[in-house]
């Protein structure tokens, strides 16, 4: 473990240097991330400047939400975003590389890209749950649960990501379909309560493909729309993602055959 994370860090360290060589790029990206996260903030404040609340959730529940979203997708894609490429390197053969080094290879390939357009959204991210915590009125005791629930987010949004990355094994191409189709699901259904669609809906985003563990269930938890004992169920469900997540990258590996797979 401590090898392997000693290669990560620098793995990460080398993408990043590569990025900063470019300044203006780097800060355009930068821009570009703030001023998009900006637009929709705004857009949940018009919402919100016309009716009290959204199924009960009030302006500063809703900063919540969307804030463990975007902070945990930043994580994401700052810290793992070359697993977007997994498609590409499986149909040309650039798996090949990273077969035989010495470390795990769905670790290569994740940190061998910075998403450095949301490295913005991590203080955006942070900045509005501190808001929506303090309007809320959450105890500061609940802060190491907090910690605890974001690590779990972070956990769930990753392995989901890498999983749905992996099945590119089984369709032979390199477009990230369903990965690209669950973060966009992600990205439409999540920045709102769950409660507001169909029963149907919230048990497909709570227990088949639980996006709902990293921000509504720990808003959920925090504001004390859901009793304290919920707290066992995102370790849970991080750890089941981890194994589930384990097995399709070894599954998948079975099946590479290099370039033209």
């Amino acid at each position: 473990m401590r090898h392997n994370a000693a290669v990560y860090v620098r793995l990460i360290a080398a993408q990043f240097r590569s990025i900063t060589e470019y300044p203006a790029d780097f800060w355009t990206m930068v821009s570009v991330a703030l001023i998009q996260q900006a637009a929709q903030i705004a857009f949940i404040a018009v919402i919100f400047a016309q009716i009290t609340t959204l199924d009960g959730w009030g302006f500063p529940e809703m900063l919540l939400l969307i804030g463990f979203m975007v902070l945990t997708d930043a994580v994401t894609e700052v810290g793992w975003d070359g697993i977007w490429t997994v498609g590409r390197k499986i149909v040309d053969g650039g798996l090949d590389y990273a077969v035989v080094r010495p470390a795990p290879v769905m670790m290569q390939i994740g940190a061998s890209a910075i998403g450095m357009q949301s490295a913005a959204n991590l203080t955006t991210g942070a900045t509005m749950i501190a808001i929506g915590w303090s309007g809320a009125g959450i105890a500061p005791s609940l802060i190491p649960a907090a910690a605890l629930l974001l690590l779990c987010a972070v956990t769930v949004q990753l392995t989901i990501i890498t999983t749905m990355n992996c099945l590119n094994f089984w369709i032979k191409g390199p477009s990230p379909i369903f990965a690209w189709l669950t973060a966009q699901t992600q990205e439409t259904a999540t920045r709102f309560p769950l409660t507001i669609y169909p029963r149907a809906v919230r048990a497909l985003l709570t227990w088949a493909v639980p996006l709902a563990f990293v921000n509504f269930i720990p808003v959920g938890i925090l504001t004390g729309r859901l009793p304290q004992w919920w707290l066992a169920f995102p370790p849970a469900i991080a750890l089941a993602l981890v194994g589930v997540c384990a097995l399709v990258a070894r599954a998948g590996m079975k099946r590479y055959e290099s370039a033209g797979h």
